[in-house]
This record gives structure tokens, sequence and C-alpha cells, in this order.
């Protein structure tokens, strides 16, 4: 099953970046700079950003269907120099090397089926749930701390 994973649209930040950092805490946001290696994983680019990079952490609705009870949103990091990131039948390096929570969803944003994996097991969990024809997408987490990290769809 071909599928592929695709960042944020960078567009739909940019103009946060020009807010002052009070008018960021006014919408409950932060402006932070990665200040180590592999601990910033920016959602537009789906990469992990190198020391220096400035970077805002904000609530995204990553889960928005309003009639859904699995309606959700959550804190994510996002870069200013970012590009969307674009993968196809290859994990997003955000999400190499890390204990993930694979959600799959119907077209109605109900959880069809959930699991926990890492390495090429997310791989293996990701084609089987895009197997079932039931599943519209699948939305990775980071199991740890529960941060949404990426959308999953057929390519």
């Amino acid at each position: 099953m071909t599928f592929q994973i695709r960042g944020l649209e960078a567009e739909a930040f940019a103009p946060l970046f020009r807010l002052s950092d009070k008018d960021l805490e006014s919408i409950g946001a932060r402006r932070v700079y990665a200040d180590e290696a592999d601990a910033y994983p920016c959602r537009i680019s789906l990469t992990r950003v190198p020391v220096g990079e400035e970077l805002l952490l904000l609530n995204h609705v990553h889960q928005p269907t309003p009639s859904s009870p699995y309606r959700a949103s959550g804190p994510i990091f996002v870069s200013r120099s970012a590009t969307t990131g674009h993968y196809r039948s290859e994990l997003a390096p955000i999400l190499k090397d890390r204990l993930l929570s694979l959600r799959a969803y119907d077209g109605a944003a109900l959880i069809v089926d959930a699991e926990v994996a890492e390495g090429e097991t997310v791989i293996e969990v990701i084609e089987r749930f895009l197997a079932d024809p039931q599943v519209a997408h699948v939305d990775a987490h980071f199991a740890r701390r529960g941060c949404f990290a990426a959308r999953i769809e057929r390519a």
C-alpha cells in the first residue's frame, strides 16, 4: 500500500512569527529556540530542527471534525524556516526512531483501530491500517508525550 505523509502548510503559520512575544502569549503560543539537537520536531518539515533554530510552540487542531467525539488539538512546534515536507512510502524523519501511537480514523473521524509501534513495524501498521477500506487516514502521535506528529494518507 502506497502512503504519503505531508507536513502542515508553512503559509498558515508564517503570520504568527511576526507577532510579539506578548501577542503570542495572548493566544497561548510561545517563541522558542532549539537548545539541543533532536529535541524539536517541526510539524511543517517533519524534521528535527538544528540547535539555534527559531520555532513556535502552539496549540494546533489536528482532528477538526466538530461532530466527532475524537475532535482533538494539542501542542506542536513549527519552525520559521521550514518548508512543507512530503514523504511517499517512507517515514518522515520525525517518525523514525520514535515510539508512535498510530490511530486509524474513518471518514466521520471515528477511530477504527489503534496501535503503538516503532521502527520498521510502523510501516507495517500503516500499510495494514490503510488496507482497510473504511480507514480514511492515520494520525501518528508521539507515544510518550501524546503530541500529534503527522497525518498519513493513501498516496
